[in-house]
């Protein structure tokens, strides 16, 4: 999550601070909701190889549960005044799901939950219903945190220390317990400690909930099977490289003879177009893991495979494998998955860096760290609408530091061609063996078969799916030899084949080498010009997370999630603690970005002008980080190899590391991404002053005209130059058009630089627009410490305070898909003011009833800044029913704009 070289102390904080918070809220009351029905009974298939989800739980603390396990698990216990629970739920998610208290996500409501409520384990109970019994069943589960005392119809099947860890998974046969009718399965669930578990944290990210997640988190199903149980399915690819041209697929599966009788079993069926069958004997309880390969069947070696590849470079094909385990001609299992044709590789550069590959062709990593929910709740169409927004910033790649999400987001990821990089997470038991004196226990005897446990199934889990790129097997730090073995092993016995990383910070394992990547930050504010330098966390190499700290969200989600006085303290008090920002001791204010906004920009005269002020540093900071890294991404000493913003999201309504917030509006940081991130791309270069033309695209484009000028802040130009016949190859390369002369004679302190990049046939396909000064942000370098680089003298950008106002006009259509459900709304917005100002940094909101966000929304372009005359056409598409009927309007406000809302058809 966070290197620390000098963390003792602030680490030492954020527990303090999590203790204080855990002795304020031990005792608080819980209100109790209404009573509600609990989950009905799930139905069970009766087919061998059926798969049936449990719907849901009743749920209550074993502080008001005095019955044994051997009685609640009884199939008509009485579960009047429990709590209901869904498929996959922390305790915290169901209670609050049953009303017992108000919002979380706004002002200081989550310190009223009470943590003493979770300090003992909760009872998760669910019915079933089985009209088979001689049909053998398992119950199947992962994702139990912290650990679980599992009973079956009054029966211990296994106990906590053997169901423990959030990513172990567990198949119990429990054929001689269940009886036709109704049955009952019961978890007796542990508290959740991350710093003694090997589950999940949050440490400084966000307030953390106050149960610590516990509780059922993953899909608990009941299987159903004959005599031969078919487990482990799946297919591993080799594409021929540079050409191509062809894919062997190699199909293993593991069969497994559960009955007392020796049998012959026919495993049969298909991977992608290819057929495949044998017939094996296995004697009682006999396990056997068959190959079948394109040396015994020719068809698995395809000719012109369709190839998988991340959004930006090609279509994102997928293929199915199914097989069925037959016994005397009758089904007795079948297993099913879909996968890809990809080869990822990551080798180190010349310099040491991570520099990815996918199918032989290397890329630029742009991405963003990252969250779930705070309280793990799965949201399947909230995860799409963020994952589209990960498309529409031009991003590849999302890395899960642990809360590795559940198999849907790998299967949304696949489709959309964004490469993910999941893998354990710092600062708890996960990095406790080696992590000095941080936060973390070391390890116990029974730590290790976990931790191996863990990755096997999640190795199995993910291997099949294209989009998961590489696995990080440590974070902040490296594995010892001990525990990187156990990885090994289980990834190797999983036909793992993506990259292993050992570390995400700049750190080596015994077996894997050096991690190539860095973790040298910032995560706290610092200039645009910082991402220019070849150092810290500058763009060369490969950067596993960093950005500049506060990402303050808009106005309309302000006032969502902050009380008027926190509102009020947000724009006067930067020194103020800020409970949306963290728990930690270091990141608990906004001094440092308050600092940068009065120097830079004008002490803030009120809230709207603090916003407004805030979106400026934010677009241009964004904005210079991506922009940074993927100019320099084809240099011939120290390229940049990958970014990972952090944070792409937050769990909960934050004040830092997100570009988008938690209601999905968008802000200056999401549009300065979009902007650094578009296709075809021109940028200016705070350290050399280089106007650059950046190519995203897959193949090269010429013909092309870079126009640069610069403006006071009155309109008046002081410099103008256009190069024509500029030409840049794809893939991300770069091409420098001119250099903006050091000194230009009559250049205010603050001045404006617009960028224009047009194609041979004249049509305009980028356009910049950077708030400059003659006076450059200087840093202290020597000073740099784990998280910032202390800025000692800021640039003048105060005279954008001084700019007239001048008016924009907007006019909108609405057209409307039936089938889709979708509406796309296009917006010509024009500069109609007089004289020679700018309108800068133009917003268009799309409003419903009472003047609230329609979100998500995805722009074509946005917050786009125009000259008197000009004029620009944006879309925005959006999902009709979220205007809940309403007609759609158009906000449209900006720096030096006044805020009107006009009708969009």
């Amino acid at each position: 999550m966070l290197q620390r070289r000098t963390l003792l102390r602030g680490r030492t904080a954020v527990l303090a601070v999590v203790a204080l918070f855990l002795t304020l809220t031990a005792g608080t009351s819980r209100v109790p909701p209404a009573p509600r029905p609990g989950p009905a009974a799930t139905a069970v298939g009766s087919v061998p190889g059926s798969r049936t989800v449990l719907s849901g739980y009743a749920i209550r603390s074993t502080a008001e549960v005095a019955d044994p396990g051997a009685v609640v698990s009884r199939p008509g216990y009485p579960t009047a005044g429990w709590y209901p629970a869904g498929s996959r739920s922390t305790v915290l998610a169901a209670l609050l799901a049953a009303g017992a208290y108000p919002d979380p996500f706004y002002s200081t409501n989550l310190k009223r939950v009470p943590a003493a409520d979770f300090a003992v384990p909760w009872w998760y109970r669910s019915d079933f219903v089985v009209t088979a019994p001689a049909v053998r069943t398992y119950l199947d589960f992962s994702g139990v945190i912290s650990a679980a005392d599992v009973f079956v119809n009054g029966r211990l099947v296994s106990p906590a220390d053997t169901v423990a860890g959030a990513y172990t998974r567990h198949e119990l046969d429990v054929t001689g317990l269940v009886a036709a009718g109704t049955n009952t399965v019961a978890f007796r669930v542990r508290p959740n400690d991350p710093r003694k578990r090997l589950t999940t944290g949050w440490l400084d990210w966000l307030q953390p909930p106050p149960d610590a997640n516990m509780g059922l988190v993953r899909d608990v199903s009941v299987r159903r099977g004959g005599p031969v149980a078919l487990r482990d399915a799946h297919v591993v690819t080799s594409l021929a490289l540079p050409s191509m041209s062809s894919a062997d697929l190699t199909v293993k599966a593991l069969v497994r003879n559960d009955s007392a009788s020796t049998v012959t079993t026919t495993v049969s069926g298909t991977a992608g177009p290819a057929a495949v069958s044998r017939s094996v004997t296995l004697a009682p309880h006999e396990s056997r893991t068959l190959v079948f390969s394109p040396a015994d069947h020719p068809a698995l070696r395809l000719r012109a495979p369709r190839v998988w590849w991340p959004a930006a470079m090609g279509g994102q094909p997928m293929y199915a494998l199914d097989l069925t385990a037959t016994v005397h001609g009758a089904p007795s299992d079948t297993a099913h998955e879909s996968f890809g044709i990809r080869e990822v590789r990551a080798p180190l550069n010349a310099d040491g860096a991570r520099q990815y590959e996918v199918n032989g062709r290397p890329l630029l990593i742009k991405g963003g760290g990252w969250s779930p929910d705070e309280f793990l709740r799965w949201d399947p169409a909230y995860v799409e609408d963020r994952l589209r927004y990960a498309l529409d910033l031009g991003l590849n790649t999302l890395r899960l530091e642990g809360h590795i999400e559940p198999d849907e987001f790998f299967d949304l990821a696949d489709r959309y061609g964004i490469l993910t990089l999941p893998g354990w997470e710092c600062c708890g038991k996960w990095e406790g063996e080696v992590n000095g004196n941080e936060a973390g226990e070391r390890w116990e005897p029974a730590d290790y078969p976990v931790a191996r446990a863990s990755m096997a199934a999640e190795a199995a889990r993910l291997r099949h799916h294209p989009s998961v790129a590489s696995f990080l097997i440590g974070s902040d730090f490296a594995p010892d030899r001990t525990i990187e073995k156990g990885y090994l092993d289980a990834l190797r016995a999983a036909d793992w084949t993506a990259p292993v990383i050992p570390a995400a910070s700049n750190a080596s394992a015994p077996v894997s080498g050096n991690s190539g990547m860095k973790m040298t930050g910032p995560y706290d504010w610092v200039p645009p010009s910082y991402w220019y330098e070849k150092r810290e966390g500058g763009a060369t190499g490969f950067n596993s997370e960093t950005s500049a700290g506060p990402d303050v969200p808009t106005l309309d989600t302000l006032r969502r999630m902050m009380s008027p006085a926190e509102l009020e303290t947000l724009w006067k008090d930067p020194s103020a603690a800020q409970y949306h920002r963290s728990p930690s001791a270091t990141f608990s204010t906004l001094r440092l970005f308050g600092a940068a906004l009065s120097h830079r920009y004008g002490p803030p005269t009120g809230l709207e002008d603090y916003v407004r002020k805030a979106q400026l540093a934010q677009y241009e900071n964004v904005r210079a980080q991506f922009e940074a890294y993927a100019r320099n991404a084809k240099d011939a000493s120290e390229p940049s190899t990958g970014v990972v913003y952090w944070m792409f999201n937050s769990g909960w309504t934050s004040l830092h590391w997100q570009l988008v917030d938690r209601y999905l509006d968008q802000g200056g940081a999401y549009f300065g991404a979009k902007k650094a991130n578009e296709p075809l791309h021109v940028q200016y270069g705070y350290d050399n002053r280089a106007v650059s033309v950046v190519n995203n695209r897959t193949s090269g484009v010429s013909g092309l005209t870079a126009r640069v000028t610069l403006f006071g802040t009155d309109g008046e130009p002081a410099y103008d130059r256009t190069v024509s016949g500029l030409s840049v190859a794809g893939g991300g390369a770069s091409t420098t058009a001119l250099t903006v002369p050091a000194s230009v004679p009559g250049l205010s302190p603050t001045y404006l630089a617009r960028l224009l990049l047009t194609d041979g046939a004249g049509r305009e396909v980028s356009r910049n627009v950077y708030w400059l000064s003659t006076e450059p942000d200087v840093l202290d370098y020597p000073e740099t410490d784990w998280y910032h680089t202390p800025t000692t003298s800021y640039a003048d950008l105060t005279g954008l305070e001084s700019m007239a106002r001048t008016a924009v006009t907007a006019t909108g259509s609405t057209t409307r898909d039936a089938r889709s459900g979708t509406s796309t709304t296009r917006v010509t917005v024009r500069h109609t003011g007089r004289g020679k100002t700018p309108a800068l940094l133009t917003d268009v909101h799309l409003v419903g009833a009472g003047g609230a966000p329609v979100l998500p929304v995805r722009w074509s372009d946005n917050q786009i800044s125009l000259w008197p005359g000009e004029s620009a056409t944006l879309t925005a598409t959006y999902r009709t029913g979220d205007l809940r009927g309403a007609a759609p309007r158009l906000r449209v406000s900006g720096w030096n704009t006044p805020t009107v809302t006009v009708p969009a058809g």
